[in-house]
C-alpha cells in the first residue's frame, strides 16, 4: 500500500516543520492523538533520530505504534519508520516544499505487511481506514495552528 495524503500551508515553511517534527507537543493540539512518548532523543549528522511511542483514535478506536523518526531539516523531510504496532513496518516520510507563500506538505506512506494470506488486503483496510484518516486530520489541525500563529504576527 502506498498513499499520499497532501495539504497547503500559508505559514512559514520552519514553523510547519517544527510542528510536524516535535510530536511530543501533538497531543496539546491534535485532539485525535491521545499520547506521544518520546522514548529516546540523539543528534545525527542530518539532524535528529528519535523513537517515539504513539496512540490515537480513528473515530474513538484507539490505535498506537513505536516509531523511529528521523528530522531532516536541510532537506524539509520528516521520516517514521513504524518498528512496533499493526502498521510495523511501514515507512512515512513528510516532505515539505515551499510554493511562493505557501508551504505544499506531503505525507508519503508505504505499507507493504508480512502478514501471512491476507497483507495486501491488510495494508488496504489498515491504510484506507486508519492511516488516511489520521494522516489527514493532522494536516488539517497542524494547517490550521500555522495559519492562526501566521495571521497573528
Amino acid at each position: 500500500m502506498q498513499m499520499d495524503n497532501v495539504i497547503e500551508i500559508r505559514a512559514p515553511l520552519e514553523r510547519v516543520f517544527q510542528l510536524g517534527a516535535f510530536v511530543e507537543r501533538w497531543p496539546e493540539f491534535l485532539p485525535h492523538y491521545r499520547y506521544v512518548r518520546l522514548l529516546e532523543d540523539s543528534v545525527t549528522a542530518q539532524g535528529r533520530r528519535r523513537v517515539v511511542e504513539m496512540g490515537a483514535s480513528r473515530d474513538g478506536i484507539p490505535v498506537s505504534w513505536t516509531s523511529i523518526q528521523e528530522h531532516r531539516p536541510a532537506e524539509n523531510r520528516i521520516l517514521f519508520r513504524h518498528i512496533k504496532g499493526a502498521t510495523k513496518g511501514m515507512d512515512v516520510e513528510w516532505r515539505l516544499e515551499q510554493r511562493g507563500d505557501l508551504v505544499h506538505v506531503t505525507i508519503h506512506h508505504d505499507f507493504s505487511p508480512a502478514w501471512p494470506l491476507i497483507a495486501s488486503w491488510g495494508a488496504r483496510f489498515v491504510g484506507g481506514f486508519f492511516v488516511d484518516n489520521i494522516a489527514n486530520k493532522t494536516l488539517r489541525c497542524i494547517r490550521d495552528r500555522a495559519e492562526r500563529e501566521n495571521s497573528s504576527q
